[in-house]
């Protein structure tokens, strides 16, 4: 090859070069230096030519290739920095910008109040207690004195399960009142036989199920019970827990608090228990008016020793309130139906945010 090939090889190779973005600069490489390339064909060359001419035109070629070399790393060098600038500009963020509205949902208001009954009772000692929705008759009602002909079994209008024949059928639990059960059973086997047992101090929220479905009941609702075995438990403890309970969850520290008598079949005496509200307003802790809120009463001694307790040596209290009705009233909710339809814009307008859940020093 003459010099003047080599000449016009890399006057025309040098500019492309520095024209070439990344697909054409790899398409130039191939055809200079690649394995069928112009400078690699000129080197292949180099076999037939006599010894003095070989060593001349070699050493030309070499620096027309480490020239081209050259030419196309400080061209590749180029085009990764610009690549690079032009990633870190799409992935710039401004954090002087307020940031954007979270609109996926929130948490669900009974959540919340769940959260918030944990977080007041567990100042007063209380831990939780669960259960499974499917209970056995004797948990559901006898164990509660509630035997198979007493009336309150209809009041309660309960979802039977199939059963072998002539057994009584499993239930959906109407009350959460069969965990109640559940912990003294097992309380009276351990630590009740001791000389000094400690007592007993749960709530138990959760499910429960009856057939009713209106705007203030649905099927499925929530219930949080609370259970208190010891020795010297007496009903003023019973008036002191509640009346806490309710001015730290209605926020209303002097809420007017009224306990009436009424019957459970497994309280004896059994309340009711009453809160200050107006009936005009439906302010909570305002006006003349009283609402029940929730039943409550000092354990029979019946289901005491149906749990293996004796009742001439340990007495208790227990209380129960709907989860759904105290939500209602606190959040200004008129449709309990509202709860279960799933729509987004309900729960964000009434959900709390999940970065906040309740504490302690939120409780009592």
């Amino acid at each position: 090859m003459q010099s003047d090939d080599l000449k016009n090889l890399v006057e025309a190779a040098l500019p492309a070069i520095a024209a070439a973005g990344a697909a054409a600069l790899e398409e130039l490489r191939v055809s200079l230096l690649g394995k069928n390339g112009s400078i690699t064909a000129l080197l292949k060359s180099l076999g037939g030519m006599e010894p003095e001419a070989r060593k001349a035109a070699g050493a030309e070629i070499n620096r027309i290739k480490a020239q081209i070399t050259d030419a196309l790393s400080a061209r590749r060098a180029v085009l990764d920095s610009q690549a690079l600038e032009r990633q870190l500009a799409g992935e710039r963020i401004d954090v002087t910008q307020p940031p954007r509205p979270d609109l996926a949902g929130a948490m669900h208001p009974l959540s919340r109040t769940q959260e918030e009954l944990a977080a007041i009772f567990a100042t007063m000692g209380f831990s939780i207690a669960e259960g499974p929705d499917i209970e056995s008759d004797w948990n559901n009602f006898s164990a509660l004195n509630i035997p198979a002909h007493h009336p309150a079994r209809a009041m309660m209008d309960t979802f039977y399960l199939q059963a072998p024949e002539h057994a009584r059928p499993p239930v959906l639990r109407t009350h959460t009142s069969p965990v109640q059960i559940r912990t003294m059973l097992n309380w009276a086997k351990t630590e009740g036989l001791g000389a000094t047992p400690a007592p007993i101090r749960i709530i138990v929220p959760g499910r429960t199920f009856r057939a009713d479905h209106d705007a203030t009941h649905s099927p499925m609702f929530h219930q949080c019970e609370g259970l208190v075995i010891g020795e010297g438990i007496t009903l003023g403890h019973l008036k002191g827990c509640l009346i806490d309970f309710l001015r730290a969850y209605f926020g209303v520290p002097e809420l007017p608090v009224r306990f009436r008598a009424s019957y459970f079949p497994f309280t004896e005496p059994s309340m009711e228990v009453d809160i200050g509200w107006s009936r005009k307003t439906g302010e909570i802790g305002g006006g003349t008016d009283w609402l029940e809120i929730l039943g409550s009463g000092m354990i029979h001694a019946n289901v005491l020793a149906n749990c293996g307790i004796d009742p001439r040596r340990f007495q208790g209290f227990a209380f129960g309130v709907g989860l759904e009705r105290i939500t209602m009233l606190k959040h200004g909710i008129a449709d309990l139906r509202l709860f279960y339809e799933s729509d987004v814009r309900w729960l964000r307008h009434y959900g709390a945010s999940p970065l906040t859940p309740a504490s302690l020093h939120e409780g009592i």
